[in-house]
């Protein structure tokens, strides 16, 4: 006997919910919000474009490179795609920029930016009112972060923090809902928003296993029985540990190592080993990012909500916002390692801050609006949105002065150029081939560690065979691995002079 039309559509309906529908439903306020972030964020963008800014940070022009890279490259492959930085950003932008507008200007990968940022807004919004059921505190949350200068910043720029912001902010949105519903199976569409997030900063990490065992705990509490919790973690878990097998994989088979850890820094010994140190070096990042008062009133939304989730089963899915906190892992981990401080690292605690904030806000009821409205003119006061002379925007001109010092070793190279290749460094020098795009080159034009046997050929016995220029980066980190390698093996630039330098940057011709 043949299904009702209405079975038939309901049947339909849960196929859609399990396996195919990637986001959750949004309540019409966090849409709202959505749509006016994008609208804040074009204008932003406008703004940093107009001032120079937007591809200031040396990071944001090194993303349009391993992007690009991929098709123009001397051994185009998927091999290129590297294994230092996740690869999701850049597989996305990859075909765009081979356009040379969007490379030259990272317009499509800014576009990424604004809709990242974008879709950020309307999951922290939705994550408060799914959790408190107040607009009021889902709207603090989504301010709090969409007017945050260093946020709006990095949402103007190709950098990959908006997209990591986008996706951990989705992945806790999806298992937020799925603790306070009361069906048991999760739907395919969160493993799979799992694994994007996944592959696209190592912050997400601990986040969504944060978010995975908050979100299990507040099922159980809320009443599911914990022998089928545990069935579904354990499945959802797969999506994860695939994702992570498969980058460590491509690791191993690009550049023969598993998992990069260092290398690419020179310690830095005031945090190296000292915990004390960078614990206070993380609250310090933080609070010049959002202000004293957006970290205190932080500190103690998270308290308020641990308690009020131990105390209250029916609240036990105020735990799982804590899971965004969890991003101050990474860096952590990265200085109590030596790297050195990046102020950048500290960008997701200011996401995390905005809806642990926005949650507790939600916990006052009919009290939540003048709360929310006391909170944001207070943060607002210390910290204002386009601000020029926010830490983020002033760490991502680090470089500029370089940049003018560049400029003669660009001249000199264009002048003299015969179109042999260029050898250079990429975990060096990315930033500046992307510049040199302007004057026309591609990433074809030079030999650098994607190039894969001709590197190796020309670093163990130098370049006069395979290149007829070196650029070599002789100061940042101490020097990258062209000069490292010349100091060690004074043959190596045999058969090269030294035509110009500047900006830290040295330029060798063959002779």
């Amino acid at each position: 006997m043949s299904r009702s039309p209405q079975r038939r559509a309901q049947s339909v309906r849960t196929i859609k919910a399990l396996y195919i529908e990637p986001v959750p439903s949004f309540d019409a306020l966090s849409r709202l919000l959505g749509g006016l972030a994008a609208i804040l964020g074009v204008a932003a963008t406008w703004l940093y474009v107009s001032a120079g800014l937007s591809l200031s940070h040396y990071d944001a022009k090194a993303h349009l490179v391993v992007a690009r890279r991929i098709l123009d490259s001397l051994t185009p492959s998927w091999e290129q795609i590297g294994a230092v930085w996740l690869p999701l950003p850049h597989v996305l932008n990859a075909l765009p920029v081979q356009v040379d507008v969007f490379y030259r200007t990272g317009a499509s990968a800014i576009a990424l930016s604004i809709g990242s940022f974008a879709l950020t807004v309307a999951c922290l919004s939705a994550i408060v009112i799914k959790v408190t059921g107040s607009r009021a505190g889902g709207a603090l949350a989504a301010v709090l972060f969409a007017l945050n200068p260093d946020v709006l910043y990095l949402q103007s720029t190709p950098m990959t923090e908006p997209m990591l912001f986008a996706l951990t902010s989705l992945v806790v949105l999806h298992l937020t809902a799925w603790a306070v519903d009361d069906a048991i199976e999760i739907r395919k569409g969160v493993g799979w928003t799992i694994v994007l997030a996944t592959l696209t900063r190592y912050e997400a990490w601990p986040v969504i296993s944060a978010a995975m065992l908050l979100s299990a705990f507040a099922k159980w509490r809320r009443g599911a029985a914990l022998p089928l919790v545990i069935r579904q973690m354990t499945r959802l878990a797969l999506y994860p540990a695939g994702a992570v097998v498969f980058f460590l994989l491509m690791s191993r088979i690009t550049i023969g190592q598993w998992f990069v850890t260092g290398g690419f820094y020179v310690p830095d010994p005031e945090l190296q080993g000292r915990p004390a140190a960078v614990w206070e070096a993380l609250v310090k990042g933080t609070q010049d990012l959002g202000g004293t008062r957006l970290v205190l009133a932080a500190m103690a939304s998270s308290t308020v909500l641990v308690v009020g989730a131990l105390w209250k089963r029916s609240q036990s899915a105020l735990l799982i916002p804590l899971a965004l906190l969890a991003a101050g892992a990474l860096p952590c981990y990265a200085y109590l390692s030596g790297h050195p401080f990046r102020i950048r690292y500290e960008v997701p605690l200011v996401v995390a801050s905005a809806v642990v904030i926005g949650s507790c806000v939600g916990l006052l009821q009919r009290f939540a609006t003048l709360g929310a409205t006391a909170i944001l003119v207070a943060v607002l006061l210390q910290v204002q949105p386009f601000d020029h002379e926010a830490p983020m925007v002033q760490e991502a001109q680090l470089d500029r002065a370089n940049g003018f010092g560049r400029r003669q070793v660009t001249a000199c190279l264009r002048k003299d150029y015969d179109g042999t290749s260029i050898m250079a460094s990429m975990g060096a020098l990315a930033h500046y081939m992307q510049e040199l795009s302007v004057e026309g080159f591609n990433i074809a034009d030079f030999v650098h560690e994607g190039s894969g046997p001709l590197w190796n050929v020309a670093l163990s016995r130098g370049p006069a065979s395979l290149a007829g220029w070196v650029l070599i980066e002789e100061v940042a980190e101490g020097g990258d691995v062209l000069y490292q390698r010349q100091k060690a093996a004074p043959y190596f630039l045999d058969g090269f002079e030294r035509v110009c330098e500047g900006g830290n940057v040295a330029l060798y011709k063959r002779r």
